[in-house]
């Protein structure tokens, strides 16, 4: 077990090299189920995450090659699913990591077969999987709850159909696309999630050849093809963890470039920073981000499904809202229990109150370092936040959620900086 120490008060300068995306790294790796083919993947970031599907796709008998990346480049990936030894995802290994529950398409699609436990993950509030059952279900699959196991078949192998999601979710409509590749006959996705993630993961599935039409809309069609090739996938920049560097130089202050990303990618945080008194201009190898001068401006903002402001960038955001100059509200649209760093905030002296599904933030002029507790992984990212403008010293205890999402964060902001430092509880 670790903790990070912050010495707040010090304003940023230099460069940040943004990771590859491990929102979209996980459902890729899934990918490699599909095919008995290789698929290796590029700008992998070094995740615990990642390690952890890494042990997933070992036990359905994937061959792994792993080589990190070194200064900045993301690692690769070599996975090849010639032969499965098994279908099923025991409660032991997918109870870490909620995304283990992507392998349910992939294996039903390829081997007709797949057993696979109800997922754990951060406890942020419920995130039921039925419109993922619902969606293979509408693709021609049985499935049953058999004491806390998803078990699913499609002896005759699943057919094309259309599948209209009933509300927005990122990962039915991942786990979906992925089954409807290697469904007969064509499938159609409608209220589709938009996460520039699953785009991500449909140009995949295309270099592996794959029919998709309509990626980055509501609407994705899939015309099922036999099998599915060799491919080699770039994994896109984290737009998360370029929205949390982002909110950090606006929190703290000064100016730091954020190489190897896109600015559109958080175009919904971008127009609130600017309100807020940060600039944001694009730069040739991404993006900079500014602040100098007075403190940061209240501005409110409501999380909502991609295009809009991230769920994910939520708490972060807060921290920023935290020191600025007015009231804000934020809105949590997406999870109803995703206030969990408020308590720790408020240790540090911040003006938060929570009516519902808003948290009511009257900034205050500075905040004080503490002991702060992590509660999940986009929680610990605000913390941190919250103590590079803090006055004297925050202690973020159990940062281990903080690996499951960011890769080498104390290192990077070191490198722009901030006085911080991972230390043994």
């Amino acid at each position: 077990m670790y903790k990070i120490r912050i010495r707040g008060g010090l304003r940023l300068k230099g460069e940040i090299p943004i990771s590859g995306a491990k929102n979209a790294a996980l459902p890729l790796m899934v990918a490699s189920l599909l095919t008995d083919a290789p698929l290796t993947l590029t700008n992998v970031p070094n995740l615990a995450d990642v390690a952890f599907m890494a042990d997933l796709l070992r036990h359905f008998g994937v061959g792994v090659e792993w080589t990190p990346g070194h200064a900045g480049d993301g690692g690769r990936f070599r996975l090849c699913a010639r032969d499965l030894t098994g279908t099923t995802a025991d409660y032991d290994i997918v109870r870490k990591m909620r995304a283990s529950f992507f392998a349910l398409g992939p294996l039903l699609a390829r081997a007709g077969t797949a057993k696979v436990s109800l997922p754990g993950g951060c406890a942020i509030g419920a995130r039921p999987v039925d419109l993922h059952l619902k969606a293979l279900q509408a693709l021609g699959a049985t499935v049953d709850l058999v004491e806390g196991y998803v078990v699913a078949s499609a002896p005759e192998g699943l057919k094309g159909a259309e599948v209209a999601f009933p509300s927005v979710s990122v990962g039915a409509t991942e786990n979906a696309l992925m089954a409807a590749t290697l469904a007969e006959g064509r499938t159609i996705l409608l209220n589709a999630a938009r996460e520039p993630e699953i785009d991500d993961l449909g140009r995949c599935l295309i270099a592996m050849g794959a029919e998709i039409t309509g990626l980055g809309s509501s609407k994705i069609t899939v015309d099922g093809v036999k099998s599915l090739h060799a491919a080699e996938h770039a994994v896109l920049p984290d737009r998360i963890e370029t929205g949390t560097y982002a909110i950090a130089a606006a929190i703290a202050g000064g100016e730091v470039e954020l190489t190897g990303t896109r600015g559109e990618l958080i175009g919904a945080l971008t127009g609130l920073l600017e309100i807020a008194g940060a600039e944001v201009r694009e730069t040739e190898r991404g993006m900079c981000v500014a602040r100098n001068g007075a403190r940061p401006i209240s501005v409110s903002a409501d999380t909502a499904p991609y295009p809009g402001f991230p769920t994910d960038l939520q708490a972060q955001f807060m921290a920023l809202m935290a020191t600025s100059d007015g009231t804000s509200r934020i809105r949590e649209t997406i999870f109803e229990n995703r206030f969990m760093h408020v308590p720790e905030l408020l240790r540090m002296g911040a003006d938060i109150k929570i009516e519902g599904d808003t948290a009511i933030v009257t900034g205050v002029a500075g905040l004080k370092g503490a002991p702060v507790m992590a509660t999940d992984l986009r929680a610990s990212s605000s913390l941190v936040l919250a103590g590079l403008a803090a006055e004297g010293e925050t202690i973020v205890n159990r940062v281990y959620h903080l690996d499951r999402g960011f890769e080498r964060m104390e290192e990077k902001l070191r490198r722009v900086g901030a006085e911080i430092e991972r230390l043994p509880s």
